[in-house]
Order: structure tokens, then sequence, then C-alpha cells
């Protein structure tokens, strides 16, 4: 493969974290790394004389009208240098032919994106992990959606005004670059550590409930009648239900490449479903990132606090 374009990639996160160490050592020349904070009063601002080559801190400022997350993506794609764009987290390990696979992905199929799969830090988390390989993992794929933790593609490749005018009055940046960009998920994923406590766990499933809600009402629909389907023939029927869940759980793991004990927690997994996608349903507001959100409608958003 040719070598590719100069690019840039954007890493939003208030700290320095070892996620930014290693896509600063895959950096080529010409290449930069935007990490973008809100302002000089986060940890990572105060690193800004000591950066490795090509990188630098951009300051976003306080959202209005969008999460944290959306107003640091358009602030660091107004910064960006180049035509050829990467977003990626700070919460997973970034190999270091990372970029590359990425750039040779690009060559092949245009925008691409990698999947995520979820891992639990605390109880509820590890439960919901085989909840996760369905609408976290599978759905990407399946989908083709985005997944905001690894995804490249060229500015030529969407209508940036469009995509701006959208982005800056919702929350989910992946959730509206999905509806802008026609993406290639790759079949391989990333492990991506979540909750910590049990309130995380509720706060983010919050926030994925309510992101299909908006972006995908039928498909909501149609998962939440498919897990009451599940969650009442499990009951009725708990014998064969564990058996079928727990194979089927094992043969989407072994399928992304995940060796993971959860696929165990299938059954309960799939009992819990119903009462937490109501509960995501029901609340008013979640946290993300530090602050509170209410999300009213696609493009209405108040940050509360």
């Amino acid at each position: 493969m040719s070598n590719p374009p100069a690019t840039t990639v954007l890493l939003p996160t208030i700290r320095w974290t070892d996620a930014c160490d290693e896509v600063a050592d895959q950096l080529s020349s010409g290449d930069e790394l935007l990490v973008i904070c809100d302002d000089e009063s986060d940890p990572v601002a105060k690193r800004s004389g000591s950066l490795p080559d090509g990188v630098r801190i951009v300051s976003a400022g306080e959202p209005a009208g969008c999460s944290g997350k959306a107003n640091a993506i358009i602030a660091g794609m107004r910064e960006a240098k180049h035509d050829r764009i990467v977003w990626t987290d700070d919460d997973f390990y970034h190999p270091p032919d990372w970029l590359a696979e990425l750039h040779a992905a690009y060559e092949e199929h245009g925008p691409v994106t990698e999947m995520p799969f979820f891992v639990g830090r605390d109880p509820l988390s590890m439960l919901l992990e085989p909840i996760y390989a369905v609408g976290g993992t599978l759905s990407v794929y399946a989908d083709d959606i985005v997944w905001g933790g690894a995804v490249l593609f060229e500015r030529s490749d969407l209508d940036i005004d469009a995509f701006f005018a959208d982005l800056r009055r919702t929350v989910s940046d992946d959730g509206i670059l999905t509806e802008h960009l026609d993406v290639t998920p790759l079949r391989r994923t990333r492990r991506v550590p979540v909750g910590g406590s049990i309130r995380d766990t509720l706060e983010r499933h919050v926030r994925f409930t309510q992101i299909v809600r908006y972006h995908d009402p039928k498909g909501l629909v149609v998962m939440v009648l498919i897990a009451m389907l599940v969650s009442v023939g499990a009951v009725a029927f708990p014998l064969p239900a564990l058996v079928l869940l727990t194979l089927f759980q094992l043969g989407l793991y072994a399928a992304v490449g995940e060796p993971r004990w959860t696929f165990l927690l299938a059954y309960p997994a799939a009992l819990a479903q119903v009462p937490l996608f109501l509960y995501g349903l029901v609340r008013r507001t979640f946290v993300w990132g530090g602050r509170r959100y209410r999300w009213r409608t696609k493009f209405d958003v108040e940050v509360v606090s």
C-alpha cells in the first residue's frame, strides 16, 4: 500500500491517558493528534508544554444544546489541518498497528469503523455483557453503524455543513455520523471497559437506550418486542431457554473473537432486558462525562449541570 495521506486524529479527553501515548506513537510525518478538552482547567491542558511531536491540545469550551462529546468533535474538526479524519476515544488499548490498519481498510472499503466490545467493571455491567455484545457489537456490524471510538473517513465523504448543523444540537456523535456517512464496519473488536459502579452502568444504559430511541425508533420497538418475547420464553421454558441463549452468546463471542466467560450470563441478562429498557425510557435525565443532560427530542438537548 502507498503511504496514506496526512491525517488528523481527534481524541476527546480531559486527562492524558495511555491512549494518548499509544496514538501519538503511531503518527507519521505530517499527521496530527488533537487532544480535545473542555478548557484550560482540565488536567490534560497542563501538558501543553511537553507534548509529543504532532500533538496539539484543543479547548472546545462548554457545550450548549449538545453533549460535551459532540461539542469536542465539532471543535476538533474545525481545527483539523487535514482532510482525512480519525475519531477515537481514550478508554481502550490502541495496538501499534491500529492506525495503519484503519488506513489500509479505508483504501479497500472507503469510510470504515471498528466494533466495540464492552467489558464490565462492576457486577451489573458484567451481567449486561451479553446484551452489549448484541446491541453494541453485533448491531454495529449488521446495521453499518459508526462507532466513534474507531472510525476513519475523509471530509469529502459527507456534507460537513449539514453534519455540523445536526451535531451541534444533539447528544450522540456517532449516531449523527451514521446518518451522514456510509461506513463499512470491520470485523475486529476493541475491548472497552465500562461501568465501575452500578450507578455508572445505569446512567450509561439510559444514554444507550435513548440513543436508539431517537436515532432508530422503529428499531427500538423491535428490540423491546424481541426482548419481551425472549423474557417470556425464558420464564415459560427455563431449561431450553438457558441452553439456547447460552449457545447463541457462545457463538457470537466466538464470531467476534472475544473469549469472555460472560457468555454464561446470557440467561439472566435476557431476564434483565425488559426492565432495563423501560428504565432507560422513563428516565428524564442521565449523566455522561460528569454532565447531566435532559434529552427531550432528537434535536432538543439541555445541559442541566
